[in-house]
């Protein structure tokens, strides 16, 4: 079982670290130019995308466990028609947003307060990046194909070729062309297409043949598509209380003072990276629990939890070490600004504790989305958002200012995994006769 998981999770680790290490090049980018202004606004830049994509999470997931679902049953017409409907929603979601793009922007200024020049910043940041919703959203629906059905090798090329491209662009465009925060926008912005591109060959030329089992009446199965949207709109609610509360953190932060968006939105960067590691695991957790749910195998289903923790509890432990006593030279390596360093001392602790509080919250997620939990997994998440983060926040922020923001989030993230674990026995191990 060790080497199954490990099979499927160091391809997502692989491609999922590519994504925080490519906004710490960004960040290294902006932080060693002559203001702290360009690391403000590709941190707001980010939230608003973050706010929008993230929504569209429920793509990935919900494709992803319902395609491993299918694949434990050996069901290829429901796998390719699994994806036929995601990428139809994702391409109609993504124009949506490319026609709104006008209020959206409005909208979002209208309720972030940070300083005019920032503001301008990401402003631009905006109008260029939303170009790439088809190619991010699309995206999502093909990286969740893939992992239901036990590939995750083909998401992490993609990745892999994503990345390379993004981060050769962006040195390119500030640093040849002089472009500054533009130039992450345009980087991003092609290498997304690109990667969207490079999918869809690799779905053509190594699964083209279950094309054949795809009827065009089959989508306009009302049950079925009702049961996707059902699955995928609890993921959607789940989804959409992780971007409030990330994006209250950052909107909350900009409204101190653009030191402190610089620090948190620096150290929160070290969370991203091991958010992403962890997934890895998650991902091999979505596979895995749908394939055993789809093959009622209740004795593997609970031999791959068991073990998943065991790992996930060991990575926690070695970041937690790395970020306690290493912090300073990570923060060095994204700036080099003495004022956002030390004051990024001050809350240097609550990012050492981070992964201990929060690995079992990523895993459950992952064991929750195979089993298509959709309803559990939302309702965990509503509590930890309304009965914890924002409570603990508005209570402390008083007391303790800028550290009741990290003890709130510290707070979100271990209830999920707390409240997951008292749900799981009806959420997941029910679906196994």
């Amino acid at each position: 079982m060790n080497r199954r998981i490990l099979r499927l999770a160091i391809p997502n680790i692989v491609s999922n670290i590519t994504i925080p290490l490519l906004g710490m090049v960004d960040l290294a980018l902006m932080g060693h130019l002559d203001s702290v202004n360009y690391i403000g606004a590709i941190a707001l830049g980010a939230m608003i995308f973050n706010f929008l994509y993230w929504g569209f999470g429920f793509l990935r997931m919900g494709t992803s466990g319902f395609t491993a679902q299918a694949y434990g049953k050996r069901s290829m017409p429901d796998s390719i028609h699994t994806l036929a409907r995601a990428l139809i929603i994702a391409f109609i979601g993504a124009f949506a947003l490319i026609l709104l793009q006008y209020p959206i922007e409005k909208l979002t200024f209208w309720l972030i307060s940070s300083e005019p020049e920032v503001e301008r910043l990401a402003r631009n940041y905006f109008y260029i990046r939303i170009w790439a919703a088809p190619a991010t959203i699309g995206l999502y629906a093909l990286n969740g194909w893939y992992v239901g059905m036990q590939n995750t090798r083909f998401p992490m090329f993609m990745a892999i070729l994503i990345n390379l491209i993004n981060i050769g662009l962006n040195i390119l465009f500030v640093y040849g062309f002089d472009m500054k925060s533009d130039g992450v926008a345009y980087g991003t912005l092609l290498a997304q297409y690109s990667g969207l591109i490079f999918g869809l060959f690799l779905f053509r030329k190594y699964y083209g043949k279950l094309l054949k089992h795809f009827e065009r009446e089959t989508l306009k199965n009302i049950s079925i598509l009702k049961e996707f949207m059902t699955v995928n709109k609890d993921i959607f609610i789940r989804t959409l209380c992780i971007i409030i509360v990330f994006t209250f953190f950052t909107s909350s932060s900009a409204a101190v003072n653009k030191h402190i968006l610089a620090v948190n939105t620096v150290l929160l960067q070290l969370f991203f990276v091991y958010s992403y590691f962890v997934d890895g695991f998650a991902y091999a957790a979505e596979a895995l629990t749908g394939r055993y749910v789809g093959a009622q195998d209740k004795k593997l289903l609970k031999l791959s939890v068991k073990r998943l923790f065991a790992w996930g509890l060991g990575i926690a432990v070695v970041f937690s070490v790395i970020y306690g006593f290493g912090w300073r030279s990570l923060v060095w390596l994204l700036t080099d600004n003495d004022e956002v360093i030390r004051t990024a001392n001050e809350y240097a602790l609550w990012i050492g504790l981070m992964p201990l509080m929060a690995f079992a919250s990523f895993l459950w997620d992952g064991i929750y989305i195979g089993a298509t939990a959709s309803v559990q997994m939302r309702n965990s998440m509503l509590i930890a958002t309304i009965v914890v983060f924002f409570p603990v926040f508005y209570g402390l922020r008083d007391l303790l200012g800028n550290h009741a923001l990290w003890i709130a989030l510290l707070a979100f993230l271990f209830t999920r995994g707390v409240a997951q674990y008292f749900m799981s026995k009806n959420a997941v191990y029910k679906k196994v006769a």
